[in-house]
Parts: structure tokens; C-alpha cells; sequence
């Protein structure tokens, strides 16, 4: 189970807890070439670190994993010896389980379609430090601009406005699983509206639960009812003049056009 190309579930098979793929890369060189020189290149090792490596592990082994002639007609050369060869095969053959294993977990979490959902959005990655998950809630199609409400888990919405070709590529409609992206420097926290009304169209009122300060800004994270965290980037210089601090109220806003609305595919 994978989302494009890259699989939900992974899990690095080590042996010893030391010795890794790319150390069996170099094993399976060595045995196709004959030459460590040749291995180390096509394993990512020095020709120094490739013989440390192997040195480490034949600590492990307790054995001779290589056989390194030189001189002679043949120009010399590195084998496996035996024991090598037996530990490459039984690497292949867990690494085939192993893979195996992988495959049957992840038709497993196939059934179960919460907790896929929720894996997929974590296995998204981007900038943008709100990731906010909910339910489209409704949609207002213009001529040229699409508005998008988003409900999430606490009660509150958030809108996204984008363009009405936007909208019909993405295929948003009402019920569909919806993630609204918005960077923390398009979040401007507000603590006094002193009796004025802003035309930003998302306001979330929260409690500020964290105030990670910089060298130049900071990162204040506000956390509304249910539970969710919206992060914004403050000025420190606004910090100190809002005094801002953990436990104060706050509200985050931020316009429509800031939202990038990410939708299944």
C-alpha cells in the first residue's frame, strides 16, 4: 500500500543491528566482481571504509567473510569466502520475508480505512506548517473564484478560496476528506480586536500553548477547542509588544486565499 511512490509502511531489516543493505550491496559486488576496488564504488563505500566495514563484521561473524589474493597471473582480487556466501544468501532470503511481511501489513491497513486515511495525510510532506484535516462542508462556485468550507474535528471551519478551474480539477464537493494548508507567516495572531471587525475570512479563537522564540522571530503554536494547533510566525518584536505567552487567548487569522486546499485523489 502506497501513496505515489512512496509506501506507508517501511522498515530497515539489519542484521546484528549493525550490518544494513548497503553492506549486502557490497557483498553482492564483491561476488560479481571480484575486485573490492569495483565493490566499494558500486556499494557507495570508500576502498578504506569498504575494509572497515568488512573488518567489523567479521568481528561479528567470528569468521572470514572475504578471501583477498595478491599479486600472481590473475592480478589478485577479494572473494567471499564460504561464509560470506552463506551470509549474502540468507540476507537475500530475509530480505525476501521481510518484504513479504511489509506486503501482507500493508493489505491489512487496507482494511482499515481510518487509519489508512490517516497514514496517507501523514505521509504527505510540505512546507506549510497547517495541515488542518476535516470534511468539506460546502461549496460556492463563481465565474472565476470557488469558495470551500472545510469542518473540522473541533467544530470550526475553515474557508479556502481558489480559483473555479481549481475547483473542478480537484472535484471538491461537499463530504469529500479535505486537507487546508496554510504557511505560519500567512497566520496573523490577534489577542485585541478592540471593537473593530477584520474581513479576513477565517478567525479561530484558541489558547496560546506554545512560544518557541528565535534569534529574529518566533513560532507560536495556538491550540483551539478539540484539540487542533494552529502554528504562526511572530516577529519577536510583536511578541514582546503582545506580550504574548502561554495560557493568554489569542485568535489566528488568516484570508481565504492563503488556504491551499489538498484533496484525495
Amino acid at each position: 500500500m502506497s501513496t505515489g511512490d512512496h509506501p506507508l509502511l517501511q522498515g530497515e531489516l539489519r542484521l546484528a543491528g549493525r550490518l544494513d543493505g548497503r553492506f549486502f550491496d557490497l557483498l553482492a559486488a564483491l561476488a560479481l566482481t571480484g575486485s573490492l576496488q569495483k565493490a566499494a564504488k558500486a556499494a557507495g563505500y570508500s576502498y578504506k571504509g569498504a575494509w572497515l566495514v568488512l573488518d567489523a563484521a567479521t568481528a561479528l561473524t567470528h569468521a572470514p567473510l572475504v578471501d583477498k589474493a595478491t599479486g600472481g597471473a590473475g592480478g589478485g582480487g577479494t572473494t567471499l569466502t564460504a561464509e560470506g556466501h552463506a551470509l549474502l544468501a540468507a540476507w537475500r532470503e530475509l530480505q525476501a520475508r521481510h518484504t513479504a511481511f511489509l506486503h501482507d501489513q500493508a493489505a491489512w491497513l487496507a482494511t482499515q480505512p481510518a487509519l489508512d486515511a490517516l497514514l496517507k495525510r501523514m505521509s504527505m510532506k510540505t512546507t506549510a506548517r497547517n495541515q488542518f484535516f476535516g470534511r468539506i462542508a460546502g461549496v460556492n462556485p463563481g465565474p472565476a473564484t470557488t469558495t470551500v468550507r472545510i469542518a473540522l474535528d473541533g467544530g470550526q471551519e475553515v474557508t479556502a478560496s481558489l480559483t473555479t478551474q481549481a475547483a473542478q480539477e480537484l472535484k471538491v464537493q461537499t463530504g469529500k476528506e479535505a486537507l487546508a494548508l496554510v504557511k505560519s507567516s500567512e497566520v496573523v495572531l490577534v489577542t485585541d480586536f478592540g471593537g473593530y471587525r477584520l474581513s479576513a475570512r477565517n478567525q479561530l479563537a484558541g489558547t496560546i500553548s506554545r512560544v518557541d522564540r528565535g534569534a529574529v522571530s518566533s513560532l507560536i503554536g495556538l491550540t483551539l477547542p478539540g484539540g487542533t494547533i494552529v502554528t504562526a510566525s511572530v516577529t519577536n518584536d510583536a511578541v514582546d509588544g503582545l506580550g504574548l505567552a502561554v495560557g493568554q487567548p489569542a485568535t489566528a487569522v488568516f484570508k481565504a486565499y492563503a488556504v491551499m486546499l489538498a484533496v484525495r485523489a
